[in-house]
């Protein structure tokens, strides 16, 4: 099989990422509303980090609200970073780094992440390090996946791209952050349909 890396990378090449910015919208926007919604509340800026940032879609749209004061994505593929430059219209950074071996030098508000977490060699490990190193205290993760236990959908997907896909229940996403010391963890179901289960979305705050 081939590195998770490798496969996103010809899609990037290929004009796929398009496809994926499409496909991942209405999920994407559900954890950005929840998201925004707290950050308005709280009437302060923030910084935030897309994990697996793909063509740089999320952190360009990010960067435009006005309470965002920085906006980073971080993706391990060249050929995605290299779009996500390219379409850059702001002052939005993107970083080529493999993430399973990042150290962020940085901490965040927020970090988000579609699509990206099972793909890692260690999920659990990462979410792990962002609760201890990447987060500012009382800083937020919010993490969606389509490949888990639960959506049977997905159960051939591994076979079909051709790259290493780990596959987890709800529940254990959810332990994840809660053994991670994550406080007020919530998860739900996006963009459910009669044929699919639906987007899973896990977050939870870091403790002050």
């Amino acid at each position: 099989m081939k590195r998770a890396t490798e496969v996103f990378g010809e899609w990037a090449e290929q004009g796929k990422d398009r496809g994926m910015e499409k496909s991942h919208a209405m999920p994407v926007e559900d954890m950005l509303d929840f998201v925004l919604s707290e950050k308005s509340a709280e009437r302060d800026t923030f910084s935030f980090l897309d994990l697996g940032c793909g063509n740089g879609w999320v952190v360009r749209k990010m960067a435009k609200n006005n309470l965002c004061n920085r906006a980073v994505g971080i993706d391990g593929a060249r050929q995605m970073i290299s779009n996500a430059r390219r379409l850059s219209e702001n002052q939005s950074e993107y970083i080529l780094a493999d993430i399973n071996e990042y150290n962020s030098p940085e901490k965040f508000d927020v970090i988000h992440s579609m699509e990206v977490m099972y793909y890692l060699a260690d999920p659990k490990n990462i979410i792990n390090e962002i609760s201890n190193s990447w987060l500012k205290p009382n800083g937020r993760l919010i993490v969606g996946v389509d490949h888990y236990f639960e959506n049977e959908e997905s159960h051939t997907w591994q076979e079909k791209v051709g790259t290493r896909m780990l596959m987890y229940t709800e529940k254990e996403w959810i332990g994840m952050f809660r053994d991670a010391n994550f406080n007020d963890v919530k998860a739900w179901r996006s963009n459910q349909s009669i044929d699919w289960s639906g987007t899973l979305i896990v977050t939870g705050k870091k403790a002050i």
